[in-house]
């Protein structure tokens, strides 16, 4: 049965049918149909931020590609978009994208994306151990040339090696190391988009281990938690930052965020109110949500029914599933177009949007017993007492929800 406060909306464009599951924290149809009809120029930040939230970049862009189109039409967005210690599954999840897929994202944001080491046709071409040739064909003179121009954005995917002992060596590129390459392109950038765990907190590569501290892995502004150890920090650079988390990241994440940033919709320079402690947006990572509010597999946990083993139908809490402690909208977006995502396939969450990913989640597949849930409850608590605690979890949880809601609501007015 569904929860009374709980609507479908439906919206129609062209080809493409959106369909919204809108829980207790969403009043209503009316509301959000409104400010989907709403002319694209006169919404305000917030009711910006809500509607891009809740549609996802297809019907986003498809609905307000007349106004998008009009307001870019005489300008050009240039993006690089650099690769440091990584394994380039952000750019293949971006790349997988669908309605729209990243070409027509490109067409309709007017984005020119200068430099993208996975899709440019130019090489490294050295001589003696100088570059040569031209930019045509040339990836080293490309990225020299579109950095001294500068106006661009820059997004970076994977972490930047600080090692060994401050000198970045642990990853050269041609004959300079990639901690070089991204101080000079950060210098010269509007503002940065990190793109996935590793590029915003050092992700895997800053996963424990017996050489992390010489390999010394940073994340553009963060390493793990610790702001004071970004690589901009490292460098004395100060610039905007926007981390998009995820290990993938989700392609609407960074595409919508770009949107949002190009189309003016959000200020780079004041993201008060736009991004929380880690620089994470919002609107996709809301404070007051978990991946666990909105699993598919949540109805099992409210009753106490948790799986002990893999490929079975239940809550995944007891095989490792870390969604009450993930920040993330992947419940009600999900991956792959809408179609699925990590609990819906049978795997527990393994927390990859939060900072302290992989060591904050370890291990995957196992209960992190006493950790607090939800109100007072905890996951011991609740394998051992069952559904009666569950129920009783889940409506403080929802209490709690209303109050920060309702608090979040006075703010924003």
């Amino acid at each position: 049965m569904k929860n009374k406060s709980e609507r479908f909306i439906y919206i129609k464009n062209h080809d493409v049918t959106t369909i919204i599951i809108n829980h207790e924290y969403s009043r209503s149809y009316e509301p959000m149909e409104k400010a989907v009809k709403t002319d694209f120029f006169s919404m305000d930040r917030r009711t910006f931020l809500k509607v891009v939230g809740a549609i996802g970049a297809s019907a986003f862009l498809g609905l307000h590609q007349t106004e998008i189109t009009k307001a870019l039409e005489l300008s050009k967005t240039k993006i690089i978009w650099l690769h440091g210690a990584e394994c380039t599954g952000c750019s293949e999840s971006f790349i997988d994208a669908a309605n729209p897929d990243v070409v027509q994202a490109i067409n309709k944001l007017s984005v020119e994306i200068v430099y993208h080491e996975t899709l440019l046709a130019q090489q490294g071409i050295f001589v003696n151990g100088s570059p040569a040739n031209t930019s045509e064909l040339n990836s080293e003179m490309l990225l020299d040339e579109a950095i001294e121009e500068g106006g661009y954005v820059l997004v970076v995917e994977g972490s930047i090696p600080n090692g060994p002992e401050g000198s970045g060596k642990y990853l050269m590129i041609g004959e300079r190391t990639f901690k070089e390459i991204f101080g000079k392109a950060a210098q010269n950038a509007a503002f940065i988009v990190a793109v996935g765990a590793c590029a915003a907190y050092g992700g895997i590569t800053c996963g424990d281990s017996d050489i992390v501290d010489l390999t010394d892995f940073r994340g553009v502004a963060f390493q793990k938690e610790d702001p004071s150890k970004g690589m901009l920090k490292e460098l004395n650079i100060d610039k905007p930052v926007i981390n998009i988390a995820g290990c993938p990241a989700h392609p609407d994440w960074v595409m919508l965020t770009l949107a949002a940033a190009i189309l003016g919709k959000i200020d780079v320079n004041s993201l008060d109110g736009v991004v929380d402690e880690y620089n994470r947006p919002l609107v996709f990572f809301p404070a007051g949500n978990t991946m666990h509010d909105n699993c598919p597999r949540r109805g099992y946990y409210d009753t106490g029914r948790l799986d002990t083993d893999f490929a079975g139908p239940q809550c995944l809490l007891k095989v490792g599933c870390k969604g009450p402690y993930t920040r993330s909208d992947c419940g009600l977006r999900k991956w792959n177009g809408g179609v699925s995502m990590c609990t819906q396939a049978g795997s527990p969450c393994i927390s990859c949007c939060e900072p302290g990913f992989p060591d904050s989640a370890s291990p995957f597949y196992q209960m992190p017993e006493g950790q607090p849930l939800m109100a007072s409850a905890s996951a011991g608590t609740i394998a051992k007492v069952g559904a009666g605690v569950a129920a009783l979890g889940v409506t403080a949880h929802a209490a709690r929800r209303i109050v920060f809601n309702k608090d979040e609501e006075k703010k924003q007015e």
